[in-house]
């Protein structure tokens, strides 16, 4: 008697998701892993519901109809309900190497929050100036 690994394996239905439109929906991923603040986690079709914080990285899922995929994300978040799977994130690359996809994450994921987080300084600054100006001209009136 043979047995069939696949047996009673189920699919899941992976939904990535950007800002302002979905990027890609498939339908029969067997597994993913995903880069979050823990670490790399795997997900399969049987394990627990789950939320997770996704930072910059590489997402890797396989499925029946695409085989092996790789994906540059940049933060975002994973949710597990059931056998759904949805990805929200910021930004995704793909159709790249792999090589290719870590150049992109330091280049362009990683710069940007750097790029934030200067642009946040910059505006604390010029705020925390505003009010103290405007303390200042209400002091003296």
């Amino acid at each position: 008697m043979t047995h069939n690994m696949d047996e009673g394996y189920s699919h899941m239905h992976l939904k990535i998701l950007l800002p302002f439109k979905i990027y890609a929906e498939i339908k029969d991923v067997r597994s993913l892993v995903v880069e979050t603040t823990d670490g790399q986690y795997g997900y399969l079709p049987h394990r627990l519901d789950c939320v997770a914080i996704v930072v910059p990285g590489i997402l890797f899922y396989k499925s029946d109809s695409q085989g092996s995929v790789y994906l540059a994300t940049d933060e975002g978040v994973l949710r597990k309900t059931g056998k759904n799977v949805y990805l929200s994130v910021r930004d995704v690359i793909g159709g790249v190497e792999l090589g290719e996809l870590y150049k992109k994450i330091e280049s362009e994921f990683l710069t940007l929050d750097e790029q934030e987080k200067e642009y946040k300084r910059t505006i604390a600054l010029l705020e925390s100036n505003f009010i103290k100006k405007y303390a200042e001209s209400t002091i003296k009136e």
